[in-house]
């Protein structure tokens, strides 16, 4: 032992009693490497299934996260377009919010989050970043009724942006999605593609807003008037936030007194009645067509 720590002699034999004896230290393990083999797998195959199930989870809640993401920058979008849109409009405007809809199928109104509470009054328009969608029908304490121009009962007096030809437009009977021009004369000069905006007549709707684009025209030499359709420009079936608009406060401001206005304040009275009147009457009564 002193000669080999000191000259290694038996280096070689050690060097191959190790190659006789590796097969038995190899088999002696054999049972504690199956049994870490098999902690391995069966402790794998869990793991993998939680890890699983936990990537699953997140997944869905990422999915979530992206879909409100994606819904607010579209409402984003929508409240800049409105926002741009109140831009050209003389008056003030007041934001709402579509909440629900008129179950009758026969009726075309929308309910707003808007009411009597921040001065909503029947007549009111209301418009979207796109167009005209209606007027107030019905005011509550917190809410509105509003009904839309698609509706068969409401009429709009309306003109060609291109020309000026005037004429009013109702909700169509038979397309729920179309407005129906009438007392449209065979002379008019309206054709397809014609973008339409409020006259102004009436004193309810703000002049020159978009209103529709006429789809077709049909003049028949048998009849008096003209058959022609417009699709609205107003996303009725899909937007959320609208806006109401209140007239000019130059237009309903009462008149400042004067010593030599004394006698005339009985007829300034009469006008801002008139006025009045034909705010809150809305389209009850139809203009005629000029």
């Amino acid at each position: 032992m002193f000669a080999d720590s000191r000259f290694g002699y038996l280096e070689k034999i050690r060097f191959g009693l190790g190659y006789a004896t590796a097969p038995v230290y190899w088999v002696a393990d054999i049972p504690t490497r199956v049994s870490f083999w098999i902690d391995d797998v069966f402790v794998s195959r869990t793991d993998l299934l939680e890890e699983n199930e936990s990537l699953r989870a997140d997944l869905l809640i990422a999915q979530r996260e992206l879909q409100l993401f994606e819904s607010l920058a579209s409402e984003n979008n929508r409240l800049r377009a409105l926002d741009e849109a109140t831009r050209s409009i003389n008056g003030d405007v007041l934001a709402a919010e579509i909440i629900n809809i008129s179950p009758d199928p026969y009726s075309k109104r929308v309910l707003i989050n808007k009411g009597a509470r921040e001065g909503v009054f029947v007549g009111q328009a209301l418009l979207d970043a796109n167009g005209l969608m209606g007027q107030v029908d019905e005011v509550l304490p917190f809410t509105a009724w509003v009904l839309l121009i698609t509706d068969s009962h409401h009429v709009t007096p309306v003109e060609v942006n291109r020309n000026g030809e005037r004429a009013l437009a109702r909700g169509s009977r038979t397309m729920t999605t179309e407005l129906e021009l009438e007392f449209v004369t065979q002379t008019q000069d309206m054709k397809a593609g014609d973008r339409l905006v409020s006259s102004g007549m009436g004193q309810v709707y703000p002049k020159n807003y978009p209103v529709a684009e006429i789809v077709s025209v049909y003049a028949d030499p048998g009849q008096d008037f003209a058959t022609v359709k417009a699709r609205p420009l107003a996303q009725i079936d899909s937007t959320r936030h609208v806006m109401l608009v209140y007239g000019n406060e130059d237009q309903f401001a009462p008149a400042e007194e004067s010593p030599e206005s004394d006698s005339a304040a009985p007829e300034l009275e009469t006008k801002q009645e008139s006025v009045g009147g034909d705010q809150l009457s809305g389209l009850d009564a139809e203009p005629s067509v000029q």
